[in-house]
């Protein structure tokens, strides 16, 4: 008999992304204070793209927690980055949940430390493309490394009007939504000149 649910059961005694993935160049860790447990995220991301190509995690924590984070990282492998519409935590909680069944109260700080490492991984690599960045503008999108020109190119070949429209041609404003005040900055830059 089981100390777990079958389904957390299942993920538990046989996860199928626990390890490192090779030539990674996003990762996140995170840590509990509640049950002292940590996990740790490798993504490879394809630069171009910025489609998740693998991901992987280690962890020293209970059947909830390595469960979570199997899934998760089953989930986003394939998707791009715009896809996870900026990593809104109850939308990924509820894709966990309807994967494993949903979490009893006192096990929902695996779900939560499961997001948190996701999002360190990205802030990682949000970091790594600051650093790969060269141009002459200013980078606007950390998340995609769209810059200033490239925004402003596209506003004016395309006539565009909302920050949804930039997004879907660039990317830019798709991933944490950090950059969409200054997008929105250079529409109305914009439609005020012409």
């Amino acid at each position: 008999m089981s100390f777990y649910p079958p389904k957390i059961n299942e993920k538990f005694q046989r996860p199928q992304n626990v390890g490192k993935t090779k030539g990674a160049n996003a990762v996140g860790t995170s840590a509990s204070f509640v049950c002292g447990a940590f996990v740790r995220v490798y993504l490879r991301i394809e630069l171009k793209t910025k489609k998740i190509l693998d991901a992987k995690f280690n962890s020293n924590g209970c059947g909830f927690l390595i469960a979570a984070a199997d899934v998760l990282t089953e989930k986003i492998v394939g998707e791009r980055l715009v896809e996870l519409h900026g990593l809104d935590k109850e939308t990924l909680q509820a894709n966990i949940e309807r994967e494993l069944e949903k979490f009893p109260a006192h096990r929902t700080h695996c779900l939560e430390l499961c997001l948190e490492v996701l999002q360190a991984a990205f802030a990682d690599f949000r970091a790594f493309q600051i650093e790969e960045f060269t141009g002459e503008k200013a980078l606007i999108c950390t998340c995609f490394g769209v810059s200033e020109e490239t925004i402003e190119n596209v506003i004016k070949e395309n006539s565009l009007e909302t920050i949804e429209e930039v997004t879907k041609i660039c990317s830019a404003g798709g991933g944490c939504g950090s950059c969409q005040p200054l997008i929105q900055e250079i529409l109305d830059i914009y439609q005020r000149e012409s």
